[in-house]
């Protein structure tokens, strides 16, 4: 009989035993192998010039080079490149931008394994995948009006607590035109408070205060 033809698997993670398992878990697959491991993001593009995997696997958060990064740079190489996002963090924000970057699946690690596997098959035959409540997540981060780069740094030191005149000194901005942001963020959250939309921007993942 033909060998059957296996879809050849990158692995993109800054942990080695989410990788091994990952790992033993595709290999077992007739369908499906790991060509390679990358333990940072640098290592991963580096990885995909040799090997030119069917399907690239890749966390958000890796070293050296994080995962949009990873997913902009293989896109540059290869526009047709089919890449999953696995990983811990499932914000709209983080949703939004690596669908945006060119990420055709997302799946948070604690997807269940044949979820996993569905995903990559999927992908690797030009679909997008996504599950319900990502798809969700993503629709409710389309549905609204998207941050300047400006209000977004407003957003964040609201997040750190700071009032509207620290915010206009670090910004070097009058507190008249911070108020202005700060309205403007209200109106595309569409929330009435402050404290609400500081709540709402970690919730999706709009700023961080790690």
């Amino acid at each position: 009989m033909p060998r059957l033809k296996q879809i050849r698997v990158l692995l993109a993670d800054d942990h080695p035993v989410v990788r091994e398992g990952l790992a033993a878990m595709i290999n077992r697959r007739p369908d499906m192998t790991v060509v390679a491991e990358a333990g940072n993001g640098r290592e991963a593009v580096h990885l995909f010039q040799l090997h030119q995997p069917d399907v690239t696997l890749v966390d958000l958060r890796m070293p050296e080079m994080d995962g949009l990064e990873v997913i902009g740079n293989l896109r540059r190489q290869s526009p047709a490149v089919r890449i999953v996002v696995l990983t811990t963090f499932g914000d709209d924000e983080d949703i939004y931008r690596a669908l945006r970057a060119g990420a055709k699946g997302y799946l948070l690690k604690d997807a269940p394994r044949e979820q996993l596997l569905e995903c990559i098959r999927s992908v690797h035959d030009g679909d997008t995948y996504l599950p319900t409540g990502v798809a969700n997540k993503l629709a409710e981060r389309v549905g609204g009006a998207e941050l300047t780069g400006r209000e977004l740094e407003v957003l964040r030191l609201l997040a750190l607590g700071k009032s509207n005149k620290e915010v206009g000194s670090e910004l070097h901005v009058t507190e008249s035109t911070v108020k202005v942001h700060v309205n403007n963020i209200l109106h595309k959250l569409k929330v009435s408070g402050r404290t609400e939309a500081v709540t709402l921007a970690i919730r999706r993942g709009l700023v961080r205060l790690d």
